[in-house]
């Protein structure tokens, strides 16, 4: 098998989907409507609630939502082979995972902008609501941990990529300001020099590099958690038009331009595929996931296919920026297609390597060697990217290699080997970190909502002492976990916590849906809810029984094991809740009883009313 069949597949499937699919989601189920006032008109206030060209939240959102599930997941979940991850990305994105974005964004434009937990309180009863809410904190934590580590891994030591990262920042501020203060619409200008001074940037990067400079950009693991956690209370707290927003727009542009490279880098090259189609490891015992094919494939691609964190951004910033209904179609259904479209990159340029070779760069060397799998490229590998790759773990210097030896093999570019490399962890580093900055502002909405129960200034997004309360909350709890934590403890915590929201999600959404009077069209949201519920409970259940457990009883082991064993049971316990009230408040509409006042059935504003905002 070769590359060049995997993605002209993909794309046709896409493209069908996405005209298809989507347009009937959009017509027959959420029956976008332009003429309804969006939130982002009704609440503007210049710091939350703001208007924005749909290109421009499309790079936001793309960014936002775009983390390393989508790059480090597929390379991963490699271990089983080629084939199962394959199917489940391209198929679970169209079928579920883009279904899950876009109900999600149009379910939060139409309840004022608010949260997934606040929409389920509205849509299905308080019980929900509340257990959304403390589920959903549990889980964004734990997810912009998993989201986070990737990026200091890939960032310690790196003065490179550590200075086109950081200079990402004042960029952003002064396309921020030109765009909405200096001349607001303006788009096409600042686009230019923010795209020209970021590629200064990246070929500077690499001047710094050499150069004695380098030491001010090179920092440890630890430093760099806390820089990173700086950062994220800046743009959390910070208007979103200052920082936020045009960060992500400006690293957009990289991320879209680098995935349409790789796409046609795929299509010139045709990489063969050097992993099998399904390993020996799909029985189980893998050196990387310890656990068998099903169901242990599905949380560890997680964003690729489906993700639960992309329900946050679909009910945190974007809603409050969609300028008019029908964007919804293309921001939220089509940012998620262009995710999968990255997973099914990244899978490829895993599998493009000799599976010894592939064994050798994501395990430990002492873990490797007990394999008995013979490397073939390894010491040539390591001489064409200027340093040693060998047990370098966690999915992100393999996908590394994988996309420089695809690029490097474009006529002309057999001797940058190194330069694409170098490249392609910068690449990744500023892919993921776009999470961390939009998930910690998510994070404190979904706070402040919760606090707003007991003390209504909370609910007042733009308080200024409530944002900066919950804001160094929210980023201690997952600053704490990737200082003190790995790969190996975090992500298997990240996919089943981030599995679990999806589920919740997509039952949030299908109480929506049948609440509008869309009943005939339910199961659009509740198939993938059924199947995304097994797949992730059933992980949950075998990561605790086999992993967790097994963890706490390891020396210096015993709090880190049962941490991890008590917060994956308090997540799954709160989604069966949630599953549980969610079809009853469904079979309470079917049946004609009263809906809930605020439900989406019974709009709570309308034309003149006097608005009410989260």
């Amino acid at each position: 098998m070769n590359g060049l069949s995997l993605m002209l597949t993909a794309l046709l499937v896409y493209v069908l989907g996405y005209r298809f699919y989507s347009a009937f989601i959009a017509a027959k189920v959420l029956t976008l409507n332009d003429e309804n006032v969006t939130p982002a008109h009704r609440f503007k206030d210049g710091h939350n609630f703001v208007p924005m060209n749909k290109y421009v939240l499309f790079g936001h959102h793309f960014a936002a939502i775009a983390g390393a599930g989508p790059l480090v997941g597929p390379v991963l979940a490699a271990q089983f082979g080629y084939a199962p991850g394959f199917f489940w990305i391209v198929l679970g994105a169209v079928l579920a995972g883009c279904v899950h974005d876009f109900v999600a964004l149009v379910a939060s434009v139409r309840h004022n902008g608010r949260s997934i937990a606040e929409i389920a309180k509205e849509e299905i009863g308080r019980v929900s609501g509340l257990t959304s809410a403390i589920a959903i904190l549990f889980i964004v934590t734990v997810a912009l941990a998993g989201l986070g580590l990737v990026v200091v891994n890939a960032l310690a030591e790196s003065s490179w990529g550590t200075f086109t990262i950081a200079m990402t920042i004042p960029i952003a501020i002064g396309m921020g300001l030109y765009m909405f203060k200096i001349k607001p619409g303006s788009i096409t200008g600042p686009s230019i020099a923010g795209v020209t001074l970021l590629i200064i940037c990246v070929i500077g990067g690499r001047w710094i590099a050499m150069s004695p400079l380098s030491t001010y950009f090179s920092f440890t693991h630890h430093q760099l958690t806390v820089l990173m956690a700086l950062y994220g209370f800046a743009a959390s707290v910070l208007p979103v038009w200052l920082l936020l927003a045009p960060r992500d727009y400006l690293s957009s542009y990289m991320k879209l331009g680098t995935v349409f490279a790789l796409v046609v880098g795929v299509l010139v090259v045709n990489p063969e595929l050097k992993m099998p189609a399904v390993t020996e490891f799909a029985k189980g015992g893998g050196p990387i996931i310890p656990g068998k094919l099903f169901p242990f494939v599905f949380i560890t691609i997680a964003c690729g296919a489906i993700s639960g964190f992309h329900s946050l951004v679909s009910s945190g910033t974007t809603p409050k920026m969609i300028n008019k209904e029908s964007d919804a179609r293309f921001i939220g259904y089509g940012a998620m297609m262009m995710e999968s479209l990255v997973g099914v990159v990244a899978l490829i340029a895993a599998c493009s390597l000799f599976p010894g070779d592939y064994f050798a760069i994501n395990l430990p060397i002492d873990k490797f060697e007990k394999l008995g799998i013979p490397v073939v490229n390894l010491q040539e590998l390591n001489k064409e990217v200027g340093e040693n790759v060998q047990g370098r773990a966690g999915g992100a210097v393999s996908l590394a290699v994988g996309m420089a030896q695809i690029f490097s093999a474009i006529p002309g570019m057999k001797k940058l080997m190194s330069y694409w490399y170098h490249f392609a962890i910068m690449f990744e580093a500023l892919f993921i970190l776009t999470t961390i900055d939009a998930g910690t502002r998510i994070g404190r909405f979904l706070l402040q909502e919760f606090l707003g129960n007991f003390n209504k200034k909370f609910s007042n997004t733009a308080w200024l002492p409530g944002a900066i309360l919950t804001t160094t909350i929210i980023v201690f709890g997952w600053a704490y976990f990737i200082y003190t934590g790995s790969v190996q403890t975090i992500w298997p915590m990240f996919g089943i916590a981030n599995q679990l929201l999806a589920t919740c999600a997509l039952a949030i959404g299908t109480t929506f849906i049948v609440n509008s009077g869309k009943k005939k069209y339910f199961w659009v949201t509740f198939l993938p809810m059924c199947f995304v519920a097994t797949t992730t409970l059933s992980a949950g259940f075998f990561s605790i029984r086999d992993n967790f457990i097994p963890l706490a009883k390891l020396p210096g082991k015993a709090f880190q094991g049962y941490l991890n064993s008590f917060l994956a049971a308090v997540m799954m316990a709160a989604v069966v809740i949630v599953i549980v009230d969610s079809i009853r408040r469904c079979i309470l509409t079917i049946k004609g009883k009263p809906l809930p006042p605020r439900s989406a059935g019974k709009p709570e504003i309308k034309e003149g009313a006097p608005a009410r905002c989260c």
